[in-house]
């Protein structure tokens, strides 16, 4: 029994390992360098591509007792990048209607920050019944819910036209469930409250270079 826990462990790890990579590769290189957002964005791309490379040349040397030719690296470092790439573009213009709480906020998804963007949509693929409660706002938005308009706030667009926050629905959601997206978030670098307002949800937002100390 335990040879078979460890070997699924392992086996959930080697899948997962890559969008973690795309993730908090990510998030790092946008706290640590202050890149642009598609450049840090660019620099998960590059890394997970790395990571996959690796995972198809230990399989290949498996299976056929030798090291791929540099033809042979070069045509498949230039699929897994585009593999990689092709779901980042999914992942930041795609987002299905029922992931949103309306229709007018799914027009406000391309507002948010690219690896905001991708890291929930790589989310949704395990928590298909995620619900994205709010996005980017402006500051008439607090008033028509009732609350005092705030100075400054990451769900506001910021100096590069990105907003740096957003809501995801926690109520009729199971305590465990709403545990385990917010350590996800946790865990991949961004900040998390769960707080009230118009509604119990759980408030996600990536460091902003131009506010620091906001969330």
């Amino acid at each position: 029994m335990k040879a078979v826990i460890s070997f699924l462990i392992k086996a959930i790890l080697f899948i997962i390992l890559p969008f973690i990579f795309l993730v908090r590769g990510s998030v790092y290189i946008h706290e640590k360098y202050e890149f642009l957002p598609f450049i840090s964005l660019l620099g998960g791309i590059l890394v997970t591509s790395l990571l996959l490379l690796i995972y198809f040349f230990v399989f290949y040397g498996l299976i056929f007792k030798k090291v791929g030719s540099g033809s042979t690296l070069k045509k498949v470092g230039v699929a897994v990048f585009l593999i990689v790439g092709g779901y980042c573009i999914h992942g930041l213009f795609f987002i299905s209607s029922k992931n949103v709480k309306s229709p007018g906020l799914k027009k406000e998804i391309v507002d948010l920050h690219p690896i905001l963007r991708i890291a929930v949509s790589t989310i949704i693929i395990l928590d298909k019944d995620l619900i994205i409660t709010d996005a980017s706002r402006v500051p008439e938005d607090y008033r028509k819910m009732g609350l005092r308009t705030k100075n400054s706030s990451l769900h506001y667009k910021q100096k590069d036209g990105y907003a740096y926050a957003l809501d995801l629905r926690t109520n009729s959601r199971g305590e465990i469930r709403n545990f385990f997206l917010k350590s996800y978030f946790k865990l991949m670098g961004f900040r998390t409250l769960r707080h009230g307002g118009t509604g119990d949800h759980l408030h996600i937002s990536l460091k902003c270079h131009y506010r620091p100390g906001a969330i």
